[in-house]
């Protein structure tokens, strides 16, 4: 039986654009956040309709909310809401050792291209893949595709939950290739039976609460 190769990534010119701006607005919304919005209005424009549109409906939803209610949004839905987990790995290993290998291994990767993470950060938190995509897009377009079972997920439960970071996802679904069945099958799968459940293995990487402090660091 011969083994079916994926094809290699395509990235076009605008990927890094994107995956930047979805990045800083997948970010924690503190101080930093009007300087964020600022340069979306700027850059956006120039994107695809597909990539463009939500991001701008995010961005104006964000500008019209107090800072501190749009800070306390953020926290109920990634901090409180399993279902909304915005750590990649989380959705294929679920709290186990597999996990803890595959957050070194996105560590690893990151060395390598020369992108620094911050003592709190954890490498499958989607704002930081997606800053790895924009430095280094073939390698973050493979790294994206490979969770794209995740994000649809995670697309489709901030959407269930009306919440306005479903923007940003379908603006990142948007960069992506359309799910194909076999993925089409792993977010059915995900969505009745959950990530694997073992509790175990994933030092140094995962703090207790499976969740870092958002007010402790940019993501």
């Amino acid at each position: 039986m011969k083994r079916r190769i994926r094809p290699a990534a395509r990235t076009e010119l605008w990927h890094p654009c994107a995956w930047q701006l979805q990045s800083l607005l997948l970010a924690y919304p503190d101080e930093r956040l009007p300087g964020h919005l600022s340069l979306a209005r700027r850059a956006a424009p120039a994107l695809p309709e597909r990539v463009r549109d939500p991001l701008l409906a995010f961005t104006g939803h964000a500008e019209r909310t107090p800072a501190g209610e749009l800070a306390a949004a953020y926290v109920a839905t990634f901090d409180h809401r399993k279902r909304c987990c915005p750590y990649l790995t989380y959705y294929a290993h679920g709290d186990t050792r597999r996990r803890g290998i595959a957050l070194l291994r996105l560590k690893q990767a990151y060395a390598a291209a020369g992108l620094r993470l911050a003592d709190d950060e954890l490498p499958d938190h989607l704002a930081v893949v997606l800053e790895f995509a924009a430095a280094d897009p073939p390698a973050g377009h493979r790294l994206l595709t490979e969770h794209r079972a995740g994000l649809e997920l995670l697309r489709l439960a901030l959407r269930a939950d009306d919440s306005p970071w479903a923007w940003v996802l379908r603006s990142v679904s948007a960069t992506l290739p359309p799910l194909k069945g076999d993925e089409q099958d792993a977010v059915a799968r995900l969505a009745a039976e959950g990530p694997p459940e073992e509790q175990v293995g994933l030092d140094p990487y995962m703090p207790p609460q499976h969740m870092p402090d958002p007010a402790g660091g940019p993501r």
